[in-house]
């Protein structure tokens, strides 16, 4: 640092100056200076390379004023072209492919999607996974194009919406409750079989039951007893033919008819047995078979 003085002198006056004391250099000189330059092209380097790397990350992720790659960033939200992989859940409102193009969610576990309601709760879930589908909701319900309702299953019913319900399984179909249907029927040209095999079997209705068989026969096994009961009304057997081939025939007496002629008769609890038909009724004399 220098010192300077200011002394105030008139005109003819001789002032000796005095000599300079001591000088100071100002500035950063030798080893300091060195090494001050070389941190500074070091700055400039990382600099350089940093700026590089923007670049490249900026190509090699297709970033654009528009968005990133094939996601775009449009006025209704987020498009994504081609196929896309997430490794963690994705939250959204809306989901949709394009018009010409279907929609496909694939995983190598499970797909699964959660309706959550305000508080986090998920209310309900759709999950596919390798051996099942999965649905837990308070209710399930397949609609048609046209909106009209085709399956529903809650926690008390379930609904066919369908004007028919076709199984086509070998076996057909098993129901271990009740069944509430206005018609049953078989396939042109197949049987149709009702069985219960450790239960019972009944079938109930308001107005009546039908039972028809167009080109067949209709066949009641059971391995106890097959009981026809009418509360207000009456059994009527209107064919042609009735035939009772196992009917117990009662003895027939020496002046019995030769003709092999029958009279039908009842016991007091209703079983049915035969007897060889006379001149008068003979079912008195088979009525040990009642005992």
């Amino acid at each position: 640092m220098v010192r300077e003085q200011y002394t105030t002198t008139t005109e003819g006056t001789h002032i000796q100056r005095p000599e300079n004391q001591c000088v100071y250099k100002i500035g950063i000189y030798g080893w300091r200076k060195r090494c001050l330059y070389l941190f500074v092209l070091l700055l400039l380097i990382i600099l350089l390379v940093n700026f590089a790397l923007t670049i490249w990350i900026l190509k090699v992720m297709w970033f654009s004023p528009t968005g990133m790659g094939h996601l775009r960033v449009t006025k209704d939200g987020l498009r994504l072209e081609g196929e896309s992989e997430f490794l963690f859940p994705l939250y959204a409102k809306e989901i949709h492919s394009r018009v010409d193009s279907s929609l496909l969610l694939q995983s190598t576990q499970n797909v699964t999607v959660n309706a959550r309601n305000s508080e986090g709760e998920v209310t309900g879930r759709l999950k596919v996974g390798p051996k099942m589908v999965e649905v837990q909701s308070q209710q399930f319900q397949i609609n048609s194009k046209d909106g009209k309702t085709l399956f529903t299953v809650d926690e008390k019913e379930v609904v066919v919406g369908t004007d028919k319900l076709r199984v086509t399984g070998p076996e057909g179909a098993l129901f271990e409750h009740s069944v509430e249907t206005p018609l049953v029927r078989a396939d042109p040209f197949q049987d149709l079989r009702l069985e219960s095999p450790t239960r019972s079997l009944s079938m109930d209705a308001p107005k009546g039951v039908h039972i028809k068989a167009h080109a067949g026969k209709i066949e009641a096994l059971s391995q106890m007893d097959i009981i026809f009961q009418s509360s207000d009304g009456m059994l009527v057997l209107d064919a042609e033919t009735v035939c009772l081939p196992k009917l117990v025939q009662g003895t027939q007496s020496a002046a019995g008819n030769s003709q092999r002629l029958y009279e039908i008769c009842v016991c007091p609890d209703g079983k049915l047995y035969l007897s060889v038909a006379g001149a008068g009724t003979t079912c008195h004399e088979n009525s040990h078979i009642c005992l």
